[in-house]
């Protein structure tokens, strides 16, 4: 029987674990599979490790690492043919195995995942950010060059020819994987149906925020590794033009130009717009657009913020958690 190891590292985990644990191993025997469960604490305080190991998963204690470290410890502990990384919040649906494997023998994708999406119980922020990543159009399998997800699956040799995720990347770990994979031959796909579900959603503002702030941290890495191109650094520079706008439109309303400050506040306003639209209209939506117009110009914000950081070379603290 094929064998599939799921690699899930974990942090203060123990509201989600179990219902991600229970979905997985569920997929792996709808799909034929023997399943190998192996969760990677970073040294968590609650309850999650007790509740995967009486859920059958072999639990490995690694503190103090970032998230890339975590996943390749999990790896290289595991023997499966094929190789799962799950964040720890993820219910998979029961045909996630089945569906991807398939459309690997039959030659479509080498790396696969599928959408993500939150359940409905999510506060309006953290459904309409997520929204932003959904394609509700067809086709449902999406050619792509790199999968920043919370679910992967592979054949473990693409895993080891690309030497595993990069363990100094405090975040991205997943999109720079999987860019090297896509530049060493393998064919990567996205799959938008059906969609996996993210339990730890954002349940306050605060949290999203912080959230954000995090993502962000390792845009300069991630820049300097795979080059310094305009779509690598075009959140940043977004950014950036936008808090000059700002701080310009400050600057008329200060010497009295109300007029000139309302138009610059406009303009700043417009990547936000741009990226609200380019993410929206696949859904039809007029209030998410209002929604994600709104949210961008937050993160535009908080982007510039982070990018200064990492030139200061501030780290954000935060574990990996998965």
């Amino acid at each position: 029987m094929t064998a599939i190891s799921i690699v899930i590292p974990m942090y203060d985990e123990a509201r989600h674990i179990g219902r991600t644990l229970q979905a997985a191993r569920q997929a792996a025997l709808a799909a034929g599979l023997e399943c190998e469960l192996v969760v990677v604490d970073n040294g968590s305080h609650d309850q999650g490790p007790q509740i995967a190991r009486s859920l059958g998963a072999r639990v490995l204690s690694l503190p103090g690492l970032h998230i890339g470290a975590l996943r390749n410890r999990g790896a290289a502990a595991s023997t499966g043919q094929w190789l799962a990384f799950l964040d720890a919040d993820i219910e998979v649906p029961q045909n996630w195995l089945t569906l991807l494997l398939d459309l690997e023998a039959h030659g479509q994708a080498d790396v696969l995942a599928l959408d993500c999406d939150t359940p409905r119980v999510a506060p309006w922020f953290a459904r309409a950010w997520q929204s932003r990543t959904l394609r509700p159009s067809v086709p449902a399998v999406h050619k792509v060059q790199w999968l920043p997800t919370p679910n992967l699956l592979m054949r473990r040799p693409w895993f080891d020819r690309v030497g595993g995720f990069d363990e100094n990347l405090r975040t991205g770990e997943d999109k720079d994987l999987t860019l090297r994979m896509s530049q060493a031959g393998a064919r990567l796909v996205s799959v938008s149906k059906p969609a996996t579900l993210h339990w730890g959603y954002e349940g306050s503002w605060r949290e999203w925020l912080g959230k954000e702030m995090w993502r962000q941290g390792s845009h300069l890495q991630l820049a300097h590794k795979n080059g310094f191109s305009l779509r690598m650094l075009r959140l940043p520079l977004l950014s950036l033009t936008a808090w000059l706008l700002d701080f310009v439109a400050l600057g008329a309303l200060a010497s009295g130009q109300l007029r000139l400050e309302l138009l610059l506040l406009l303009v700043a306003a417009l990547p936000a717009l741009v990226l609200s639209l380019r993410q929206s209209l696949k859904h039809r939506n007029p209030i998410l657009t209002l929604q994600l117009w709104g949210l961008h110009w937050i993160r535009l914000h908080l982007v510039g913020v982070v990018f200064l950081m990492s030139l200061c070379k501030w780290k954000a603290r935060r574990p990996a958690r998965g």
